[in-house]
């Protein structure tokens, strides 16, 4: 009765106050955070730390401030940011089993739905992962089908360059769509001419939505999903570019339909058929129609935007280093010469353009925060306590400007990668790729990829800046980092 009457007697503004405060302790007593969970910026009550930036350079500052391991607040969801060599090498190597599942990024699950190669787990990853590792094999070794095609592509390529007859031309998307055929060789069976609209409509619809992918107001999105999902935004222009590059797959995947012949299979996408057939009484293993989509998505995806940004950067730094171009040319000149195309047995016998391509892949930091983690199980790591179910970002970025690991970690330097006597050098440090049981599915061919269309490129054309357009060495920052749009001048030797 009393609290009946003293409800009665609330005013608007009582009735504000007392919403604001529930929602207030709600939230206090909902989100404060494990005995021994890493440390972190304080959050904002019910927001968490959405004010806070996210890119690899604020992460690590923050690092600086709250040790290599810390936690922020997106909205009610906590997230541990792992920074330096040595806490991410123990947390993906030594501890892989620890932190090998992805998170459901609502920004992402729209899209891929945590099925396919990519953000899946489980049994269902375990086997998606498996039967792309086994065709990547089958495509990429006995047969060399891979690398013949990468070789056809580089010469596709060249000719595209001298075709621009030594103009200012900006080579971004003639570069996408070269790296993205020797992928859709293996996946789908054919390239795509350079003039094909469909295909070059997909790559760039690919590219706006992986640039927008890391921005803040996109990131926003995943603190609170129900409700920005009905309000105009980034993510908006996201998940619209994704449906059409789905329904560009789905076309490709019907015409494969219609000719199908399981005695022949002619790539991915017939054999995954095939595969779909074999695993009709293992449903969980997830080969279906809507799964080949997702997957041949994460392969189109994956195996053309970071190789073909690295090409970019690669450009960008000859401009820049013009007599590191110099040795890089003496070196082809000296090993293949103009007589032959370049091929991967070249590779062991020319260290120092191995070491430009990996220099480039450091300095370039496609990826600088790698794809999110999830801990699979309760677990500890430098003496935190991190829960089962808990988001792990491995910032990738630290670990290439490691200053404890490279000598001149903030300059473009391919003697990090050569021993006093000029042969290659590995380095422990060099995880563009990430490491552990989720490391980058197409690494091999990403390799091999890097190392034909420049050689190729550093051996038909010298490149030089359009005068007075210098690239800038500055990334510009979506979900992988970039370099700024530019113009080259591509001069046949």
């Amino acid at each position: 009765m009393i609290v009946h009457t003293l409800f009665e007697c609330m005013d608007l503004k009582c009735w504000l106050v007392f919403i604001f405060v529930f929602l207030l302790v709600t939230d206090l007593v909902k989100n404060r955070s494990p005995v021994n969970f890493p440390p972190g910026p304080w959050a904002v009550p019910i927001l968490g730390n959405i004010f806070t930036a996210l890119d690899f350079k604020a992460i690590e500052k923050l690092s600086e401030e709250y040790g290599p391991v810390f936690s922020m607040r997106i909205g009610s969801e906590r997230t541990v940011f792992i920074n330096g060599f040595k806490m991410v090498k123990e947390a993906l190597v030594h501890q892989l089993d620890d932190f090998a599942d992805r998170p459901a990024t609502p920004l992402f699950h729209v899209v891929f739905k945590g099925i396919g190669i990519a953000l899946s787990n489980g049994y269902l990853w375990k086997m998606q992962r498996k039967f792309a590792n086994t065709h990547l094999r089958y495509f990429g070794g006995g047969q060399k089908t891979l690398e013949k095609q990468t070789e056809l592509e580089s010469t596709f390529l060249c000719e595209a360059f001298l075709e621009e007859q030594g103009k200012p031309f900006n080579p971004h998307y003639i570069l996408n769509n070269a790296v993205g055929n020797v992928v859709s060789s293996m996946v789908f069976g054919h390239r795509f001419d350079y003039n094909d609209e469909g295909f070059q409509n997909l790559l760039r619809l690919d590219n706006e939505a992986i640039s927008l992918a890391g921005s803040a107001r996109a990131q926003l999105y995943n603190a609170f999903p129900s409700l920005l999902k009905h309000l105009p935004g980034p993510h908006q222009t996201i998940h619209a570019n994704y449906a059409q590059i789905m329904a560009f797959l789905k076309r490709e995947i019907e015409k494969h339909q219609e000719d199908w012949d399981p005695e022949d299979p002619r790539d991915y996408v017939d054999t995954y058929l095939t595969e779909i057939e074999k695993r009709k009484e293992d449903p969980q293993a997830g080969f279906n129609i809507e799964s080949l989509s997702v997957c041949t998505l994460d392969l189109i995806e994956a195996g053309t935007e970071t190789a073909a940004t690295t090409i970019r950067w690669a450009l960008v730094y000859m401009m820049n280093y013009p007599e590191i171009q110099d040795k890089v040319q003496e070196e082809i000149d000296r090993v293949i010469g103009q007589s032959r195309h370049p091929s991967v047995a070249d590779r062991p016998n020319m260290p120092y353009i191995d070491a430009v391509i990996h220099e480039t892949q450091r300095m370039g930091n496609i990826v600088p925060l790698g794809f999110p983690k999830m801990a699979s199980k309760d677990s500890m790591l430098a003496g935190y306590f991190i829960p089962k179910g808990t988001a792990i970002v491995s910032n990738l970025a630290s670990v290439l400007f490691d200053k404890n690991e490279w000598e001149t970690p903030e300059t473009f330097n391919p003697e990090h990668f050569l021993d006093s006597e000029g042969r290659f050098h590995r380095r422990e440090a060099f995880l563009p790729f990430s490491a552990g049981k989720r490391v980058c599915i197409g690494e091999q061919l990403a390799k091999m990829e890097l190392f034909i269309f420049l050689a190729s490129l550093l051996q038909r054309f010298t490149f030089s800046p359009v005068p007075g357009e210098m690239p800038s060495m500055e990334g510009v920052e979506g979900f992988t980092n970039g370099p700024d749009e530019f113009r080259i001048l591509a001069v046949p030797r």
